[in-house]
Parts: structure tokens; C-alpha cells; sequence
């Protein structure tokens, strides 16, 4: 999954790094499916430590159709990042179009208490070899 670059985008010292990557083996074309995985890094390049409280997705598929995903944390968490330590972690989308595109934000709290919001890139999702729609 590390062979591309990543989207990447910073807010208020928070660099969030997204490697999107096609699941052909969990994909069934034939039933209007494909999955794709994707891995993000967040990264505090601040001076004090950030919690991410929630995420907020917008999912758009190669028909324009747009599903927003709001929750709290990721991945069942709401992890304290470290002035200068990151955060990874793996989650997927499937989506009923060969392409599409995600962008979304975390909120974040710091150590005052204040919250902000953190940029998540907008990155495409498409099957290798396949003809772009969106993007």
C-alpha cells in the first residue's frame, strides 16, 4: 500500500496522510461492488497534544452520489496524539461505481480545551487500468 504518495493536507499542525488502495479479492464487479481500503497517518506537528473526537466523511461515487459518514473517533477510538507522534490506522469503503472520491475532517480538541477542525485530502478512489469518471 506504501508504493504511491500520499494525499496529504495540514490544519493548524495536524498533517494528515491518506494511501487509498484498491481490494480486487473483496470486490465483485458483476454486483455493482468495489472496495477499496485505505490507510491514514495523522501526524501532531504541534506543540502540545490533540485528541481526535470525531470524523466526518463525504463519499461521493462516480454518479455524483454523495453519503456522508459522521461518528465518533476512528476505528473505535479517540486517540490522544503526542506533540511530534502520529496515529495510524486502516479502514475501507465500498462503493457501487468503479470510482469515486473521499474528502472529509477530524474534530479535534487541544490541551486548552479548544476545538478545531482538521482537513482530511480529498483522494480518489479507482480500479488500477480502469477509465477515470470522477477526478
Amino acid at each position: 500500500m506504501h508504493d504511491t504518495p500520499a494525499y496529504t493536507a495540514e490544519t493548524d499542525g495536524i498533517l494528515v496522510k491518506v494511501r487509498p488502495s484498491y481490494l480486487a479479492g473483496q470486490s465483485d464487479p458483476d454486483a455493482n461492488r468495489w472496495v477499496w481500503a485505505y490507510q491514514i497517518e495523522i501526524v501532531n506537528l504541534g506543540s502540545g497534544p490533540v485528541r481526535l473526537v470525531s470524523r466526518h466523511w463525504k463519499i461521493t461515487d462516480a454518479r455524483g452520489q454523495v453519503e456522508e459518514v459522521m461518528g465518533p473517533g476512528v476505528v473505535g477510538e479517540q486517540p490522544v496524539i503526542a506533540a511530534g507522534d502520529s496515529y495510524s490506522y486502516a479502514s475501507g469503503c465500498p462503493l457501487s461505481t468503479p470510482s469515486g472520491s473521499m474528502v472529509g475532517t477530524y474534530s479535534m480538541t487541544d490541551a486548552e480545551g479548544r476545538t478545531f477542525e482538521a482537513a482530511i485530502p480529498a483522494f480518489s478512489l479507482d480500479v488500477p487500468g480502469g477509465r477515470r469518471t470522477l477526478n
